[in-house]
């Protein structure tokens, strides 16, 4: 029998592993989550794996449905511009709050942009998803924070639930781009300028969604049957009518 350690550390790789599949952009928006497969795979009882559903479904990860099973969120319109939002006040506070960028960090953050150029240049677009997400979390790390990390870590995996469902376009240079501007102003010690770029960083990202567009209930039986994506998008905008603006 696990003791109540080992099924602590149980449930967190599997909530981890799920959210890292997320943040990687493996595991895409309305996927099913059997019990009985996650069961077998981490070698748990299904009761384990139920509480660590239950607990992804209190960070807005997974939701239950009666007789069906857990799935991943597929966050609405309305969702997306509160996630949005929240990001930008939390991050906007982080950088204000910060004094100084210690030589580690300023090696940390230098490394994952060359990091995100190398993925740029080969064209790995999952990687990339994974590194402009993980750019954010890696400045909430230098906090020092435990908590603004896991809340941060959780919002950026809801970005990545909303860009998979409503982003056109993904436009790496971009983002790039404005981590760089980012990293130049904490660089320079301008914390205040460094939280400005961040919330226009965002807007920009936000700007790329087309919060209008509706997800298909039938992507993956329609993608299996070769037949084309539908292209209808809904005719109701959402009632924040602010021009709408992934990580």
């Amino acid at each position: 029998m696990q003791d109540s350690h080992t099924s602590e550390t149980t449930q967190k790789t599997i909530e981890e592993t799920i959210v890292s599949g997320i943040l990687s952009a493996r595991i895409r928006p309305g996927t099913r989550l059997s019990e009985n497969q996650l069961a077998t795979l981490f070698g748990v009882s299904r009761t384990r794996v139920r509480e660590a559903m239950m607990r992804l479904e209190t960070r807005g990860i997974v939701h239950v449905s009666p007789r069906r099973g857990w799935f991943v969120v597929e966050p609405s319109a309305e969702e997306a511009i509160a996630v949005y939002e929240a990001r930008r006040v939390i991050e906007a506070g982080l950088l204000r709050s910060m004094r100084v960028l210690t030589d580690q960090g300023r090696k940390a953050l230098d490394a994952h942009l060359n990091e995100e150029k190398s993925a740029m240049a080969a064209g790995d677009r999952q990687r990339l998803t994974y590194l402009m997400g993980d750019f954010h979390i890696r400045i909430a790390e230098l906090s020092g924070n435990a908590i603004i990390v896991d809340i941060l870590r959780d919002l950026t995996a809801r970005t990545i639930l909303i860009s998979m469902l409503y982003q056109s376009e993904f436009h790496a240079a971009q983002s790039h781009e404005g981590h760089c501007r980012i990293f130049q102003a904490m660089q320079a010690g301008d914390f205040g300028r460094a939280a400005d770029l961040s919330v226009e960083h965002l807007d920009d990202v936000e700007m790329g969604l087309d919060l209008t567009a509706r997800p298909d209930p039938l992507s993956e039986l329609r993608s299996s049957l070769s037949l084309p994506p539908r292209t209808v998008s809904a005719t109701v905008r959402p009632k924040n009518d602010k021009l709408q603006r992934s990580n």
